[in-house]
C-alpha cells in the first residue's frame, strides 16, 4: 500500500488501491488491453497504487499516489495526451512527471491540475474548452495561463469548470446554453470569472450544464435545463447559477448528461433531470425538474453520473448502481436497466467511482 496523498473527490484522501472497469468498451476504455465490453467490473492490470479516477465518453484518466497520471481509451482528439491521436486500450503515463494532483475528463477534452496549483488541459478544442485562447486541439498537456492558484477541475460536453484556492468559479468553452454561467450565451476561449463570489468549493458537470457547492452548503445551477437538470423546478435554461432550494447541507455533487446527482451532510442521496432509463433511482422513469430523495438510506458516501446511469459508494464500502444497463455498466452481469439501485457485487471496500458515457471505473 502507498502512503497517503491528497486528492481525489472533495479533497479527501485515498491510499493506492486497485483499478477496476466495466462497461462499454469500443475503444478500449476499459484499460483491459481488449475492445470486448464487460458487464461486470475486471481489474485494470495488477497494480494497486490507484488514487483518483475520471471517466470521459470514451476514455479514462487516472492519478497514482506517486503523481503520474494515466490515460487510455478513444484518442482522436489527442485526448490522452501522450502527443498522437492513436487509440490506448491499456493505461499509458502522460509524460514522466510526478506531480499530478487532480484530474476530470469531458467528452473528448482532459483537464488536470498539478499539485503545484497550475492547470493543464489537452484534446479537443472546438469549442474553446482546453481554455488557451484558441479552437486547436492539443494531444499534448499545455498549461492554461501562468497562474498557480488552481484547486479543482471538471469537464462537460465542449466545456470546462474549474475552482481556485481562493474560491472563485471559472468557466471557459461552449456556452449556447448558458453552462459558462456569465449571462451569456457566448463562447469562451479563455477562462472568464463566474460573478465576484469567493465561497465557491466544488463543481461537477453535465453535459450542457453546471452543478456548483459553495462553503454554506447551498447547490447552485446554471445551463440547459430542457429535462429539469437544473433542479429549479422548472425546464428552463439558465445562463447565471440559480439556488436549488434553500437548503444548506448540499455536500457532494455529480453531473450525467441530462441529469443531477448529489449527496448531502446527512448521508441522503438526490437526484433530478431526465429519467428514461431510471437513472435518478426513484423506482420510475419520470422526469424531475426538482431533486427528489433516492430511497430513504442515510449512509450514501459518493455519487458520480454517465450519459444514462449513476453510480454511487455508501459509507460501508459497499457499490451500488442504477439507470440504462444496455452496456453492461451497471456493474450487475446483466443488460437490463433498473430504476433503483442495486449492488454491484458484495465487496465493501469500494473507495471511489466515476462514470464514462457508457462505462463506469471505480477504485477499491
Amino acid at each position: 500500500m502507498s502512503r497517503l496523498i491528497s486528492g481525489g473527490v472533495n479533497g479527501s484522501f485515498y491510499r493506492g488501491y486497485g483499478l477496476f472497469t466495466w462497461g462499454y468498451n469500443n475503444n478500449g476504455q476499459l484499460g483491459d488491453g481488449t475492445i470486448v465490453d464487460k458487464s461486470s467490473p475486471v481489474q485494470v492490470g495488477s497494480l494497486t497504487n490507484w488514487k483518483q479516477v475520471a471517466g470521459g465518453i470514451y476514455h479514462t484518466v487516472a492519478a497514482k499516489p506517486d503523481g503520474t497520471l494515466w490515460t487510455w481509451g478513444q484518442n482522436a482528439n489527442g485526448q490522452l495526451g501522450d502527443g498522437t491521436v492513436v487509440n490506448k486500450s491499456s493505461p499509458i503515463q502522460v509524460g514522466s512527471l510526478t506531480n499530478w494532483s487532480q484530474v476530470a475528463a469531458s467528452s473528448a477534452h482532459t483537464v488536470a491540475v498539478k499539485t503545484d496549483g497550475t492547470l493543464w488541459t489537452w484534446g479537443y478544442n472546438t469549442q474553446g474548452q482546453l481554455g488557451d485562447g484558441t479552437r486547436v486541439d492539443k494531444s499534448s498537456p499545455i498549461q492554461v495561463g501562468a497562474l498557480t492558484t488552481w484547486k479543482q477541475v471538471a469537464g462537460g460536453n465542449g466545456h470546462t469548470v474549474a475552482i481556485k484556492t481562493d474560491g472563485t468559479l471559472w468557466t471557459w468553452g461552449r456556452n449556447d446554453s448558458g453552462q459558462l454561467g456569465d449571462g451569456t450565451t457566448a463562447y469562451k476561449s479563455s477562462p472568464v470569472q463566474v460573478g465576484s463570489l469567493t465561497n465557491w468549493t466544488q463543481v461537477a458537470c453535465g453535459y450542457f450544464h453546471t452543478i456548483a457547492v459553495k462553503t454554506d452548503g447551498t447547490l447552485w445551477t446554471c445551463g440547459g435545463n430542457v429535462y429539469g437538470q437544473l433542479g429549479d423546478g422548472t425546464i428552463v435554461n439558465k445562463s447565471s447559477p440559480v439556488q436549488v432550494g434553500t437548503l444548506t447541507t448540499w455536500k457532494q455533487v455529480a453531473g450525467g448528461v441530462y441529469h443531477t446527482v448529489a449527496v448531502k451532510t446527512d448521508g441522503t442521496l438526490w437526484a433530478c433531470g431526465y429519467n428514461a432509463y431510471g437513472q435518478l433511482g426513484d423506482g420510475t422513469v419520470v422526469r424531475k425538474s426538482s431533486p427528489v430523495q433516492v430511497g430513504s438510506l442515510t449512509d450514501w458516501s459518493q455519487v458520480a453520473g454517465g450519459y444514462f446511469h449513476t453510480v454511487a459508494v455508501k459509507t460501508d464500502g459497499t457499490l451500488w448502481a442504477y439507470g440504462r444497463n444496455n452496456n453492461g455498466m451497471l456493474g450487475d452481469g446483466t443488460t437490463v436497466n433498473k430504476s433503483s439501485p442495486i449492488q454491484v457485487g458484495t465487496l465493501t471496500n469500494w473507495k471511489q467511482v466515476a462514470c464514462g458515457v457508457y462505462h463506469t471505473v471505480a477504485i477499491k
